[in-house]
């Protein structure tokens, strides 16, 4: 992790080793700046949770793009905006959503999908048959969730996401479960 100042902006730099504590730490020392953010391919979706939740109360303004050098490797779509109805994101790699996913609107990667807000739209992570690929989102409230072939649909009386969950195949169905830290 590298944390620096830039003309009129702050650049942190991860790399995948850093710790969730760690990252936490550095922001709320930082100064209150615009803060532009490199990830590695290897930044897990909690790290990037973290960042966004910190910077965001700190009332810094963030920005995510791949680290120089990884554009190809890293196939991580960073979608900084609320999806809204008739809208679709779709990648070959993982797509992060800073935002919620309206009723209406499609997300679909070859990696995981993690939403940082609401998931009440479509969701299908692990589009080209990845199985091991995840649902994250800070409020699981879709009526349909796509893994892979496997198919989620949500009973009438589903309570809508009150906690962080995540959504995994686990002896060949889709499981949802807790995302805890």
């Amino acid at each position: 992790m590298r944390l620096r100042a830039t003309l009129g902006a702050l650049s942190l730099r991860l790399d995948g080793n850093e710790t969730a504590d760690e990252v936490k730490a550095v922001l709320e020392q930082a100064p209150k700046m615009s803060l532009e953010v490199e990830l590695a391919s290897e930044v897990s979706a909690q790290i990037i949770k973290v960042v966004t939740d910190t910077a965001e109360g700190r009332g810094m303004e963030v920005r995510f793009r791949p680290l120089r050098g990884e554009q190809r490797a890293c196939r991580t779509e960073i979608v900084a905006r609320t999806v809204r109805s008739g809208q679709r994101v779709s990648s070959v790699g993982t797509v992060v959503v800073l935002g919620d996913v309206n009723p209406g609107a499609e997300v679909v990667a070859g990696g995981d999908v993690i939403v940082v807000g609401k998931l009440r739209g479509l969701a299908h992570a692990g589009a080209g048959g990845n199985e091991r690929a995840m649902i994250w989102a800070l409020s699981l409230a879709s009526k349909q969730l796509r893994i892979a072939d496997k198919l989620a649909v949500a009973p009438e009386n589903a309570k809508s996401g009150e906690e962080p969950e995540r959504a995994s195949i686990k002896g060949g169905q889709i499981i949802i479960e807790p995302w805890k830290k």
